[in-house]
């Protein structure tokens, strides 16, 4: 099974975006970093806002990240969305399509695809994110907001 490019284009997105720890990024950026058209990216990234993936905010500081936390986004589904169709064979019009065993083998191959997918979330694809920050040239990760950055950290003089 071949996934199409929109399919690559929104896993990259994704990917991109998981790595940002829920910080706004360009179109832009993501274009430039995996080298592939802004044009394409924006209707990609268009549709992934209207299907709840990803949140757009508009703005001079705007920009985009996941809608939602990364270990709730389910990759089957995802590919589900991003893929038209799933038939691997056109039997229109073939004159053995009444007899032949293969497009239930193929739809029995597809259904297993899917179910593979459907175990792992966008967070199984962030598995290396410092690695994945680094190839971004992000900084290191940190705390997410000003209230983690004050707690209290456990040390060894603690114990």
């Amino acid at each position: 099974m071949k996934l199409t490019r929109y399919t690559d284009y929104a896993m990259r997105v994704m990917i991109h975006l998981g790595a940002h720890d829920g910080d706004l990024t360009s179109i832009a950026e993501i274009a430039r970093v995996y080298d592939i058209s802004h044009a394409n990216l924006m209707k990609v990234v268009q549709d992934l806002g209207s299907a709840g993936y990803v949140e757009t905010v508009r703005g001079r500081h705007g920009g985009v990240r996941l809608a939602r936390p990364a270990n709730r986004i389910n990759l089957g589904e995802l590919v589900r969305h991003t893929e038209a169709g799933f038939e691997l064979v056109d039997c229109q019009g073939c004159l053995i399509a009444p007899a032949c065993g293969l497009p239930g083998i193929l739809a029995e191959a597809t259904r297993a695809f899917l179910g593979v997918l459907d175990k792992y979330t966008v967070a199984d694809l962030l598995g290396r994110r410092s690695a994945l920050r680094e190839l971004f040239a992000l900084p290191p990760a940190g705390p997410h907001n000003a209230e983690e950055a004050k707690r209290p950290t456990a040390s060894a003089c603690d114990a």
